[in-house]
């Protein structure tokens, strides 16, 4: 018997799937008789176990370690309760929400009841719900921990397991590296004691408060005639999002019919993400056909929001991250809403200049809204350039795709009223604070060896100019695998993609008056150059 052969018979003895562990044996027979896919198959799950990050866990559905499945689920659910008793908080609540993905329901109700047999007050969220929904019932129910079932904008083969610190935001280090360690500790899986009947099911009335609290982030005498036209890639924003926009006085935006059901298999996409090309065709071509103001964009689990508007010559352009970042944070400022704005290492500089023209805190944080949320004490904003935005931290400490469509909405709304659009807007902050125009080159790999092979080529070579300037390096080891180029107008940022197989190379030029058609041409210079360094 091989090593991996015996690894299987261990699992497989340990599987709490019946089918799960019919696949195993099916693969280890096959393997056995000399198949070689099979065994390769069966190597790659059993290669080592799902790494729970700052993230929680994210992989492929499927039986094995390497994998999401029942039995990763329920271990992970044992250590974090392990964890949370360590940290003084049994007896404590803990809240489980899900989406509509394959195994969703599943992992939640096994999570839930692991926490309830383990002293824990286990709540579950009524049905699949947006993510920021359960990031607002940790603040709002004091409770403990959160977990989100949940692979956000990802492929539909996989599924994710996010966990909410008792502040509301994702956890960061140590606290996953020690979660770790408590579920490697966590003993035969089907020895975990489990009680479902001491979990109980929250109300709809957690929906309603959140509804209530997002829709009160809008004036209540503003302009409201706008037409949008709205999906939900079909994930379950939709009706949260129909609900808010109701509850704040708009009229209800045109769904996508395609898309506006949960669907785990995610047809009408290649990727369910708004930022991948074509997830909006369905969208736009109806917003064509509807006349419509604005295209809003929610990913399947609804943290994330996109937005497309259309051109003077007829045509639709989806505004990138930093673009939306910027108008939201100018909508704030020109509210009065005062306090700190914070932004990523990899999102645009405009957010700096608007912040330190307005006097106002700024701050820069490495990706991810785990650090975002905790960038300072008095954080009013925090947006990152794929497409997340914290609008009101008070409320969701994390990023929040319901409330920022809301609030896209209501500044389209008033600039409508007054004559003007969000893309007009966009050019009186270039001409205000610079032109900053932003782009991105990824590069998708199906070998990993391919990303670090590309980061360590760009440490040993990085290029000694951009743009015909003299570039700074600054390479942010051991903190980050980030990789700083600059110069005095321009800005490339390369780092591997913490939730995708792909690397990732943020470009920025900033020009002082220049026209939107020379930052283009800039830009796509700069992307030749570093497509070049990077040899792709």
């Amino acid at each position: 018997m091989t090593d991996i052969d015996e690894q299987v018979s261990l699992w497989i003895a340990d599987e709490v799937d019946d089918a799960a562990a019919d696949q195993l044996r099916a693969l280890q027979a096959s393997a056995r008789d000399g198949d070689e896919s099979a065994a390769a198959e069966l190597a790659d799950r059993f290669s080592g176990p799902l790494t729970f990050g700052t993230a929680g866990l994210r992989g492929p559905l499927r039986a094995g370690p390497n994998g999401m499945n029942r039995v990763v689920v329920r271990r992970a659910a044992a250590g974090l309760a392990a964890w949370l008793s360590d940290q003084g908080r049994s007896g404590e609540p803990v809240v489980v929400g899900f989406d509509a993905r394959h195994g969703s329901t599943d992992f939640a109700l096994d999570s839930a009841a692991i926490f309830a047999a383990a002293g824990f007050e286990a709540w579950i969220m009524p049905r699949h719900l947006p993510t920021p929904v359960l990031a607002f019932a940790v603040l709002k129910l004091h409770a403990a921990a959160g977990v989100m079932v949940t692979a956000s904008h990802n492929p539909p083969q996989d599924n994710g397991y996010k966990v909410y610190a008792a502040d509301g935001a994702q956890i960061i280090p140590p606290a996953d590296s020690e979660i770790e360690a408590a579920i490697h500790a966590v003993g035969p899986t089907r020895e975990i004691p489990m009680n479902p009947d001491l979990v109980e099911t929250l109300t709809e009335s957690i929906v309603d408060d959140y509804v209530r609290a997002v829709s009160g982030l809008v004036a209540a005498d503003g302009p409201r005639d706008l037409s949008v036209v709205y999906t939900a890639m079909h994930g379950v924003g939709a009706d949260v999002a129909r609900t808010v926009f109701a509850a704040a006085g708009f009229a209800e935006p045109v769904p996508v019919p395609q898309q506006d059901r949960p669907d785990p298999d995610f047809p009408t996409v290649a990727f369910p993400n708004p930022e991948e090309p074509g997830a909006l065709d369905l969208a736009l071509a109806l917003a064509a056909e509807r006349h419509a103001d604005i295209v809003i964009a929610n990913d399947p689990d609804a943290d994330r929001c996109a937005a497309a508007v259309p051109t003077p010559d007829g045509s639709w352009r989806m505004l990138r991250g930093d673009e939306v970042g910027a108008l939201l944070a100018d909508a704030l400022m020109r509210k009065g809403v005062r306090g700190t704005y914070a932004t990523t290492i990899v999102s645009s500089s405009l957010l700096g200049a608007m912040a330190r023209a307005n006097r106002l805190g700024y701050r820069e944080t490495l990706t991810g809204f785990k650090w975002i949320s905790r960038a300072a004490e008095d954080l009013v904003y925090g947006y990152e350039e794929a497409l997340g935005y914290a609008v009101a931290p008070d409320l969701v400490r994390d990023k929040d795709g319901i409330s920022a469509a809301l609030l896209v909405a209501e500044l389209a709304a008033d600039l409508k009223a007054r004559g003007s659009s969000l893309l007009t807007r966009l050019d009186e902050l270039a001409a205000e604070y610079g032109r900053h125009a932003t782009d991105q080159l990824s590069v998708r790999v199906e070998d990993l060896s391919r990303i670090t092979d590309m980061m360590a080529r760009l440490r040993a070579d990085p290029p000694a100019q951009l743009l015909g300037a003299d570039a700074s390096v600054d390479d942010l080891l051991p903190d980050a695998d980030v990789v700083r180029l600059s110069t005095p107008t321009a800005r490339v940022v390369v780092r591997p993609s913490g939730t995708e197989p792909k690397l990732k190379a943020y470009l920025e030029v900033v020009l002082d008056g220049g026209t939107a058609e020379q930052a283009s041409e800039a830009l796509r210079q700069l992307r030749a150059e570093i497509a070049d360094v990077l040899g792709v």
